[in-house]
């Protein structure tokens, strides 16, 4: 795989690159990787996320599975009663309203059964590492067990939870994410952005 030269690099950071076999693209969004593996045109491409990238023009990347963009991933926070877990529910919407989110996420508080309650964030697969890096950075901590990952929120789902309180988290700063045929076209640029 052959990457264009790119000018600023840092900026491509937690964009992708999907290889389209012949020709290769530098800078789609998650939202746009996941439309174009939607679409028999484009299933056999493959998508790299930019981990890092250096000023002359290197890039670290981390292949993406296809399936990953049509799932959810996320992290659920358990505990034995409901103040603790209402308190859990306050602090984690708290830091999601006062900080910026590195993708959009909901944050449910539910009701498992009488002695288990838990606050489940749940967002894009593809954004596992940039949430986990943010519940790191807010120092994000609960007394009880914690679980995470896809299979995780496959299991939260199939237990039908009784859902108390939730909330919707948007990231502030968001690119402005091509669909249809202005993808379509894109995809025979070499630099998305």
């Amino acid at each position: 795989m052959k990457l264009p030269r790119m000018e600023k690099p840092d900026k491509y950071v937690g964009l992708y690159v999907v290889d389209f076999g012949d020709t290769t693209g530098v800078g789609f969004t998650a939202e746009e990787a996941a439309e174009l593996f939607e679409s028999e045109m484009f299933r056999d491409c493959k998508a790299y996320k930019i981990h890092k990238a250096y000023p002359d023009g290197r890039l670290e990347l981390k292949g993406v599975r296809r399936e990953i963009f049509q799932l959810e991933a996320g992290m659920l926070f358990y505990a034995g009663d409901i103040e603790t877990a209402r308190a859990d529910y306050k602090r984690l919407v708290k830091s999601g309203v006062e900080t910026d989110v590195p993708c959009r996420a909901k944050i449910n508080l539910a009701k498992l059964s009488d002695d288990k309650y838990t606050v489940a964030l749940i967002y894009p697969a593809e954004y596992d590492d940039e949430m986990s890096g943010w519940l790191l950075e807010h120092n994000y901590k609960t007394a009880g067990q914690v679980e995470g990952g896809i299979s995780a929120v496959t299991q939260y789902y199939k237990a039908n939870p009784e859902i108390i309180e939730r909330h919707q988290l948007w990231p502030a700063s968001t690119i402005e994410n091509r669909t249809g045929e202005e993808l379509l076209a894109a995809t025979k640029m070499a630099i998305q952005r």
